[in-house]
This record gives C-alpha cells, sequence and structure tokens, in this order.
C-alpha cells in the first residue's frame, strides 16, 4: 500500500471513528432525552389513571351533588338551575324561526325553517362572527348586546330581502346564552357570573332577555325573545327533535356543562312546581363540580392557580386541561 496509502487510510479511519462517536454520543443523548419524556408521559398517565373503582366514586359524589341541588338553593357545587322548559320539541313544529347563540369567543345567527310533520329541517342558515376582545370586558354591557343586535339586524335583512325589519311580522328568537342563569321564566333569567373569560361589570344580576330585547328594539328589529336557554339546554332540544329518547345532553368546549330531563316531584327546592308533562329540563351546571376522587395533577393545579378564577370552575379546568393534552 506504501506510506501514502497507509496515512490515507489511517485518516480516514481516524475521520471514521469521529463522525461514529458523534454520531453515538447523539445516539445516547436522543435516548436519554427520550427515556425523559417516557417518564413525564408515565408520570402523567398514572396521575390520570381513571380505573372503574374510581369512576363509580366520581360518579357516586356527582350523584349526591345532584340531590343536594335538586333540594335546596346553594346546598350543591352543582347549581341544578331550573330552566322553566318542560316540553321538547317532537318534529311538529311548522314555522321560521331564528336563533342566536352567545357563549364563546363566537357567536352565531341562524335562521331555520322547520317542515312539521317530522319532516326534519327544510333549510337552515347560518353566519358565526368572532366577539372583538374589548366587548367582552366591557365596562358596558350595551356594547356588547348593541354589536349583537347590529349583526343579528343585517343577517335578518339579508336572508329575508326587507330594507326595514319592522315591516313584517314580529319573529320570535330562542336565544342561547351558555353562562349560569337563574331563569324566572322561560323566557327570561338574571346572568349568576360571568365564565369563559368574559367580565362586563354592572351586567352580573341583570336580566340577560331584557339586555338583548332593548338593544333589539333601538335598531328596530320586529323581534321577541320567546325562549333563553343554555346551549346544553339547546344541544338537549336538537337531540329531541331528531330522536324523542334523548333525555340529556353535554358540552365539552371552552367550558363544560350537562342537562337532563327530571321528574317534577324529585326537584324538592321547587315543590307545588306544576308542569304539564310532569316533568322539567334542569341545567346542571357542572363546570365547579369537585371531588377528591378526581385525579388532579400538578398541571392541573397550576392551570387553577394561573388562571383569573382560582379554587372555582374545577371540574370545567380539568377537562380544559385534558382536551390540551388530546391536543397534543
Amino acid at each position: 500500500m506504501g506510506k501514502v496509502g497507509l496515512g490515507l487510510a489511517m485518516g480516514w479511519a481516524a475521520v471514521t471513528c469521529a463522525i461514529a462517536a458523534v454520531m453515538v454520543g447523539r445516539r445516547v443523548r436522543r435516548r436519554q432525552e427520550w427515556r425523559r419524556v417516557m417518564a413525564v408521559v408515565e408520570e402523567l398517565e398514572e396521575a390520570c389513571s381513571t380505573p372503574v373503582g374510581r369512576l363509580r366514586q366520581v360518579v357516586d359524589a356527582m350523584a349526591v351533588e345532584m340531590h343536594a341541588g335538586l333540594a335546596s338553593e346553594g346546598g350543591s357545587k352543582l347549581k341544578m338551575l331550573i330552566t322553566f322548559v318542560d316540553r321538547l320539541p317532537n318534529g311538529s313544529e311548522n314555522d321560521t324561526y331564528y336563533a342566536l347563540d352567545l357563549g364563546g369567543t363566537y357567536f352565531r345567527v341562524l335562521r331555520v325553517q322547520l317542515g312539521g310533520d317530522r319532516s326534519g329541517i327544510l333549510r337552515h342558515d347560518v353566519e358565526r362572527q368572532p366577539i372583538p376582545q374589548h366587548l367582552m370586558t366591557s365596562t358596558s354591557e350595551e356594547d356588547l348586546f348593541d354589536f349583537i343586535a347590529s349583526s343579528l339586524q343585517e343577517f335578518v335583512q339579508k336572508e329575508e330581502g326587507v330594507s326595514e325589519a319592522s315591516t313584517v311580522k314580529k319573529r320570535e328568537l330562542g336565544f342561547t346564552f351558555s353562562f349560569p342563569v337563574k331563569q324566572t321564566s322561560v323566557s327570561s333569567g338574571i346572568l349568576i357570573k360571568w365564565t369563559k373569560g368574559f367580565a362586563i361589570e354592572g351586567m352580573v344580576g341583570r336580566d340577560v332577555s331584557e339586555c338583548l330585547q332593548q338593544a333589539m328594539s333601538k335598531k328596530g328589529l320586529n323581534m321577541r325573545v320567546a325562549a333563553l336557554v343554555n346551549d346544553t339546554v339547546g344541544t338537549m332540544a336538537l337531540g329531541h327533535y331528531h330522536d324523542k329518547d334523548t333525555v340529556a345532553a353535554v358540552i365539552i368546549g371552552t367550558g363544560t356543562n350537562a342537562c337532563y330531563w327530571e321528574r317534577a316531584d324529585a326537584i324538592i327546592k321547587c315543590q307545588g312546581l306544576l308542569t304539564t308533562s310532569g316533568g322539567m329540563v334542569i341545567n346542571m351546571e357542572w363546570g365547579n363540580f369537585w371531588s377528591t376522587h378526581l385525579p388532579r395533577t400538578s398541571y392541573d393545579i397550576e392551570l387553577d392557580a394561573d388562571s383569573p378564577n382560582p379554587n372555582d370552575q374545577g371540574f370545567e379546568k380539568m377537562i380544559y386541561q385534558e382536551c390540551i393534552w388530546v391536543t397534543l
């Protein structure tokens, strides 16, 4: 081979060894990093573990809170709110209806034409708009509701092809308002508190429907709030419209909540409550549910501490955290 060839061979060998050393070193580091990642995942998996026995404990704890909430106002972490909705759609509805959905960073306006005789939805039109951040934390509720009423007016005029909304018959509006509300009738209710990043001063304790009605009147919009419901109730109504066996609904999104059909005689805090159907939809407001059996992790604790409302809406925050992990 000669001295030159031997020198080149030794040089290439040295280079090869160096490259191999670098690659081995990187592989070792990657394996170490991977082991650390897997350790975190395994720790999280163990902390979030929900064997059947534990789930039954959570179910039992929620059942106790449900009974307490039905027995007295303020007697439970679950508000178990009366909705005054004692009848649900059954497919016989035949007309054109409007709806407004407010409950997150967006709101929707809808126009639905129902054919009756279980023919289903003949037509539906919907628009979705973001809510400007400054309106979510405004110092006046008028700013938010004026914005909503203007958007609703534009939608009505575009869909019906009229220049003046007041030239046609008074429309019926269903208002889905996804915040804790103490209902005073099927079409009115008092805001208990804001959630989901909303914090409008002076709104708590006000009648939500009245605020929207005043804003619509200022715009000359000939429309009446015929029903004020939580988004869970709206979801349940739609489910029952398509399937009469639907008895509950659950929302998992920016927040979480559930509602279900309850016997009137089981609602002890409203003894003597008369309904034509013998039952009523209960808005559970379960976002504030808490039990020591829930698998709370260090991540849940940090999220709660950094939130605008520490030690509140614990169940809701845990579900939100879980949604983040699933997304990742």
